[in-house]
């Protein structure tokens, strides 16, 4: 007769052994406070911090590559066309697509993980940044030449800064969007907050994938108010020239 039962409800959620549990971990509730507490020391705050670094890394990395290429298509204007295509190229990969070709050259590693991350920051950072540098009005150009500003100077103290407010938004659609796609890298390196969801979801354990995929969506929400902090720290003359 029981086999007969277990036939027709079919498997059952396997629920992680860990001594005592309450009622809601025994029952599988939706998102169990009192286990996921329990555990953030142990299973979420290392996949969160792993996160961070995957997530810092690929950001910082893509930058110092799209930046210095966006200042060399501002200057050399027949490049647009090409870097631009490159990195679009790239960024229309999906994920699982880059990280299966990777693999046989560069194996299960960190360093595949960041490869392709990486390449997804630069089509955000290039295009923002040059649409930054682009935007600044010829006139604000001509006046620093009429200051007698050499074309470094110019590109330091007028293009840069005024190209500031672009290069942040860069960031911060580069930032959110690593955030989700480290998720995917879980299917390669057993790292990131993706490791305890994917787990989660073989279990299925509810509290474990939801509770990680809600770390995730937090980190996002953290990460893009901090870039915003610091945008408006670093450009006050924008916020001033909107209030006005």
């Amino acid at each position: 007769m029981s086999s007969v039962l277990l036939a027709a409800t079919g498997p059952q959620p396997v629920i992680p052994d860990f001594g005592t549990v309450s009622s809601c971990v025994r029952d599988n509730g939706l998102f169990c406070v009192d286990w996921f507490t329990a555990n953030f020391s142990s299973m979420f705050g290392p996949a969160l911090v792993q996160h961070v670094r995957l997530t810092v890394i690929a950001v910082g990395v893509g930058f110092l590559i799209a930046f210095p290429l966006a200042l060399l298509a501002h200057f050399r204007r027949r490049l647009v066309k090409p870097l631009g295509g490159l990195t679009s190229f790239l960024y229309t990969i999906p994920p699982m697509a880059l990280f299966t070709l990777l693999v046989p050259v560069f194996g299960l590693s960190v360093l595949t993980a960041e490869i392709a991350l990486v390449s997804y920051t630069l089509m955000v950072l290039f295009k923002s940044s040059l649409t930054g540098l682009g935007e600044v009005p010829e006139e604000v150009r001509r006046a620093g030449e009429g200051m007698g500003l050499t074309r470094r100077e110019i590109l330091w103290r007028i293009e840069l800064p005024l190209a500031l407010p672009a290069v942040i938004s860069g960031l911060r659609v580069a930032t959110v969007t690593t955030i989700s796609v480290v998720e995917v890298a879980a299917f390669i390196i057993d790292q990131g907050l993706g490791s305890p969801i994917i787990q989660g979801l073989q279990s299925p354990f509810n509290t474990q994938f939801i509770g990680a995929g809600l770390l995730a969506v937090a980190l996002a929400l953290a990460a893009d108010g901090l870039i915003v902090l610091v945008g408006r720290l670093l450009t006050p003359w924008a916020r001033t020239r909107r209030t006005v």
